[in-house]
């Protein structure tokens, strides 16, 4: 009997998954076209193979995957599911209820929070953290492409850019907060003024935005609408649970990936393999690229052997040199009731900071009652505004480290916040750029007239009275510490991966998405990580065709 309820109950998981993955193809006249390439997981074969395997649907794993069936088989996995299902998702208002409403193994935001205790999140749907991401797109600036590491053609680059721009980038329109940050930012010398521009200047400008004017949100999802339908196969609900290998005929690699274990929302499992040529490519992220390489054997010898993992190949330095940029800012109550918005002006300082704002719409905890006013049911609303910095870089370097042999199982993760000296000047330059910003003319009617004068009502912590105090303001840092998501390596080049990002001492297999990067791109990673997938992608294309030839 006991046997029994398991199958019974991954029968009813497989029914229910079946029911809703139906409701989704019913809706498929007015669904993206890359729905019609779209399988659950459930429905794929025991076994199957393809020229390429990416595994992560995410930023850089789409215009990737799109790129590549251009003229090879691909097949796509995504461990969650689609967005455009989600109204929440999709629209701009949707970004903070999206990291707010999670759960283990199904939610679009998957939630882990730091070994020093900062909440974070990872995309867990097709078009990965571009999706439930605040939408701001700015190229990286020209010192990341010199620091990479990467191999990177400048001619491919700038194409691959466009590619995405001409998709799903668009000029934001400001309003009123947005409006006053940048009159507050070029009131307080953070010069000269650069209006809406993609490219990465000093200064203050308008970046782009992937929500559009009616704020419908577009993603690296959209980016599949331009895939040869007849060559790609995308599925999602597709967990990869580990890559497998087989002996190489190279002599300088032992090891060549040949596929991977699938295994999908009832718990079965499927082995997708490549053909002769073929590769597998990890696109699943700062967390998720290095995590499946330690799953799968690719990692520290001893470390591997700790787990009982078998040892295919010793890298020492997987899941090391982990980076996340720290947030730090204030939030105050409005006396106005403000637009929501999201990122879209951004102050570029010559002092190691990113200075950003946004604002929020919230209904008040409960009605407001007085037997002198007639009760409304129409709810009351107050505005919340946030500055924020970011610390570029960051210098300071943490790692991952497994929790568990079971992929679904977040790893642990330390940053390190503020361990190199460097990063906590950089937000004390910060953070003071803020005080600055707050004593602006441009933010004068954001004050509230008390008996004291006009005043902010504080969120949370406010900046230090003595803002000339290195001490106080750099304890303001570590108390005030915050993500914004810009998390990055794990995997990085010279030290996992090679300079056209191939696993070194495996054949047969690369990583291809923000765990190679050293250092974040520009003020936000989006446009350059899906900068990323197109370039690779088209790389990879001419050089097989080139050798093809030869």
């Amino acid at each position: 009997m006991a046997s029994i309820i398991p199958k019974c109950f991954s029968f009813i998981i497989l029914i229910i998954n079946m029911m809703l993955f139906s409701l989704i193809s019913s809706a498929l006249s007015q669904s993206p076209t890359y729905m019609a390439f779209v399988v659950n997981a459930t429905a794929l074969p025991p076994e199957d193979s393809f020229d390429y395997i990416v595994v992560g649907g995410g930023t850089a794993g789409c215009p990737l995957a799109a790129t590549l069936s251009v003229n090879h088989r691909v097949l796509l996995l995504e461990r969650g599911g689609v967005p455009h299902i989600n109204p929440t998702i999709m629209r701009q208002e949707g970004f903070i209820p999206t990291l707010r409403q999670v759960d283990p193994f199904h939610s679009a935001a998957q939630a882990f929070t730091s070994e020093e205790g900062v909440p974070n999140a990872r995309g867990r749907i097709l078009g990965g953290s571009s999706a439930i991401n605040a939408g701001f797109y700015s190229r990286a600036d020209d010192e990341f492409y010199d620091r990479s590491g990467i191999n990177w053609d400048p001619l491919l680059l700038e194409r691959s850019y466009q590619w995405v721009e001409k998709s799903i980038v668009f000029e934001p329109q400001l309003q009123s907060w947005q409006t006053a940050l940048r009159d507050g930012l070029l009131e307080i010398g953070v010069q000269p003024y650069n209006g809406f521009t993609l490219k990465h200047s000093l200064g203050t400008k308008i970046g782009g935005s992937t929500f559009n004017s009616s704020g419908h949100r577009h993603s690296a999802a959209d980016l599949l609408n331009l895939a040869r339908e007849t060559n790609i196969k995308i599925a999602v609900y597709a967990s990869v649970e580990r890559i497998l290998f087989a002996a190489s005929d190279s002599p300088e690699s032992k090891e060549s990936a040949i596929g991977v274990v699938i295994r999908d929302s009832a718990g079965y499992f499927h082995h997708a393999l490549l053909r002769e040529k073929g590769e597998v490519i990890l696109s699943a992220g700062a967390i998720g690229s290095p995590h499946l390489l330690l799953l799968s054997g690719v990692g520290p010898r001893s470390y591997l052997s700790s787990w009982g993992i078998p040892v295919v190949n010793h890298s020492p330095f997987v899941g090391e040199f982990l980076y996340d940029n720290p947030r730090n800012g204030i939030s105050f109550v409005s006396p106005k009731l403000l637009e929501h918005s999201l990122i879209q002006v951004v102050g570029i300082t010559d002092s190691g900071a990113y200075l950003e704002a946004s604002s929020n719409v919230l209904p008040f905890p409960s009605p407001v009652h007085s037997i002198f006013m007639r009760s409304s049911s129409s709810p009351l609303y107050f505005s919340v505004a946030s500055i924020m910095e970011k610390t570029i870089g960051p210098l300071s370097a943490g790692s991952l480290r497994l929790a568990s042999t079971e992929i679904r199982v977040n790893p642990n993760v330390r940053f390190n916040y503020f361990s190199n000296p460097v990063d906590l000047q950089r937000c004390v330059n910060g953070t003071r750029k803020v005080g600055e910003l707050l004593r602006s003319q441009a933010m004068s009617s954001y004050r509230f007239l008390g008996w004291s004068g006009a005043e902010f009502r504080f969120m949370g912590l406010p900046l230090p009275a003595n803002q000339t105090s290195d001490e106080e303001m750099s304890d303001f840092c570590r108390r005030t510490v915050s993500t914004i998501w810009h998390y990055h390596g794990g995997c990085v080049v010279g030290r996992v991966v090679d300079p056209n990002l191939k696993v070194i001492g495996v054949d047969s297999l690369r990583v291809i998405d923000g765990s190679v990067f050293s250092i974040s791109p520009g003020t936000n990673p989006q446009a350059t990580v899906l900068m990323l997938g197109r370039h690779m992608g088209l790389k990879i294309l001419i050089e097989r065709m080139q050798k093809a030839n030869t």
